[in-house]
């Protein structure tokens, strides 16, 4: 099957919009004062606050988390550093099956740890979800993308699968 350059522009957007939607939310975390250098707001800008609220299958494994200040230092850290390199992954097209791994496992995780599985509006929420929300849909997008392989369509992954091309047959096209 053939990709219209319609299906591949929208494809190709879509993997740009959900890179830039982790990426701002990865750099907006990193400049945050207090986020990952703790300080006088940290608790109110941890991850730590995230998984005392979690609701879901795993909120006790979340919630032993939470209680844990030496292990809260490394997923203050590790989460919008992630956030903001899978963002890059997908907004440049560079290893895009790996950050589209990365973004599955974030979106997994939010998920999991406030399942929409009431029907009643949730604290944060913008509406009321039962069981399809925001972090679903675009795990479900970014499964879209990881499948049709967009790194190849456009990005650095195509520059540099053309170049192991070139240097695998000889031929420059």
């Amino acid at each position: 099957m053939r990709l219209t350059g319609f299906q591949q522009f929208a494809l190709i957007l879509l993997r740009t919009a959900i890179g830039w939607h982790f990426a701002y939310e990865g750099f907006y975390k990193l400049m945050l004062p207090g986020w990952t250098r703790g300080g006088e707001r940290a608790a109110e800008w941890s991850a730590a606050g995230y998984l005392k609220g979690a609701t879901g299958p795993f909120a006790g494994m979340f919630h032993s988390m939470a209680a844990q200040p030496s292990l809260m230092q490394a997923v203050d850290l590790i989460v919008p550093v992630g956030l903001l390199l899978v963002g890059l992954s997908l907004m440049l097209g560079l290893l895009t099956q790996f950050g589209c791994l990365g973004a599955i496992a974030f979106l997994a995780t939010f998920y999991l740890s406030q399942p929409p599985f009431t029907g009643m509006p949730q604290t944060g929420a913008e509406g009321t979800y039962l069981f399809v929300n925001k972090n679903l849909i675009e795990l479900i997008a970014v499964l879209t993308i990881l499948a049709f392989r967009t790194g190849a369509i456009a990005g650095l992954d195509q520059l540099w699968l053309s170049k192991r091309a070139v240097r695998v047959t000889g031929v420059q096209t």
